[in-house]
């Protein structure tokens, strides 16, 4: 098995707040505060950072001297295309062509960064890209339009790697990129090799995924996987909670076939911690992946022939060996 880097996104250290508590459940730290908290995680070595909550074009300076100092390295930055009014009725599929410039714009400036902070990877999430009601979008003019924006950052920045993570709704009750096939389809439509897909593994529950399954589409797909987000939830919404708090088993599958399939990015944390302690609650995360990391050194022979196998009751009695009998 290959070394696993783990990160964290930023803000899921900071106050998280829904649509009932807007103002938020915790006082927000400041940046600093975030960063010095995410350092003392066991085993994280990288954050991903929000473009506009996190960094800007009049800190990064200061961002790059921090991560420095903490020993930190910037794993991706997302660019804020989801939280601000501008992108309401979308953000590269816009109806609005000054909109969509705009999205790219922004999108182009997240690279700027990107590359002050040697960092490679641009994490895209369009949640406002998308629609709510029947006879509301046009779906094909405006999947070319989120194609070409895509295609256009990933052109100017071909050294620079463009991951498209996919959820199904929410904040729109449809999304445009809502399941591995669907952001597959996009990634080749763009022509670009440096387009490729983030696994949030709560999005993949909610679009009632196998993980592991969408891993290998992924792979079969060219190396499409570019990047990865652990959380759980219980398939219904994107609750966001503790790594392998309900799923526990489907993990010990995705992890296999991470590592079956060699999978060299980071795992990275995406958690909304609204009511508990935020660093014990990914450092738990954190802790659990490691956990079952380790488990499975000692098991991949027998995982192995149990997908030669496919002997459902024999899979069954290796799980309660390999999580519930005690370890040696």
């Amino acid at each position: 098995m290959s070394v696993k880097q783990y990160a964290i996104i930023l803000g899921n250290l900071g106050n998280t707040c829904d649509r009932f508590c807007s103002g938020g459940y915790k006082d927000n730290p400041d940046t600093m505060t975030m960063l010095k908290s995410a350092a003392g995680i066991p085993g994280v070595t990288g954050v991903e950072l929000v473009g506009t909550w996190d960094i800007r074009p009049d800190n990064v300076t200061d961002m790059a001297r921090a991560l420095s100092d903490l020993h930190l390295q910037c794993v991706s930055i997302i660019p804020d295309h989801f939280s601000q009014k501008i992108w309401g009725r979308g953000a590269f599929t816009s109806r609005d062509a000054t909109v969509r410039c705009k999205a790219v714009d922004a999108t182009l400036e997240t690279c700027e960064m990107a590359k002050r902070l040697s960092c490679s990877l641009i994490n895209i999430w369009n949640g406002q890209d998308g629609y709510d009601y029947p006879l509301q979008a046009d779906y094909m003019q405006e999947r070319d339009w989120l194609t070409e924006g895509i295609r256009q950052c990933a052109t100017r920045f071909p050294d620079m790697r463009f991951a498209l993570e996919y959820k199904m709704k929410e904040p729109r009750t449809h999304s445009y990129l809502a399941r591995m096939a669907d952001t597959l389809l996009v990634c080749g439509e763009t022509g670009c090799a440096n387009v490729g897909v983030t696994i949030d593994v709560g999005h993949s529950f909610l679009a009632y995924e196998n993980v592991a399954e969408a891993v290998v589409l992924a792979k079969r797909a060219g190396d499409k996987l570019f990047h990865m987000h652990f959380n759980d939830n219980y398939r219904s919404w994107d609750d966001d909670m503790i790594v392998g708090s309900i799923h526990t088993v489907e993990y010990v599958e995705l992890l296999y076939w991470l590592d079956r399939i060699a999978y060299a990015g980071w795992f990275s944390m995406d958690q909304y911690p609204y009511r508990e302690d935020a660093r014990a609650a990914l450092a738990e995360s954190v802790a659990f992946l490691r956990t079952i990391e380790d488990r499975m050194e000692r098991y991949r022979g027998r995982l192995d022939e149990l997908l030669r196998l496919g002997d459902a009751t024999r899979s069954a009695a290796l799980m309660r060996q390999m999580l519930l009998e005690h370890q040696n």
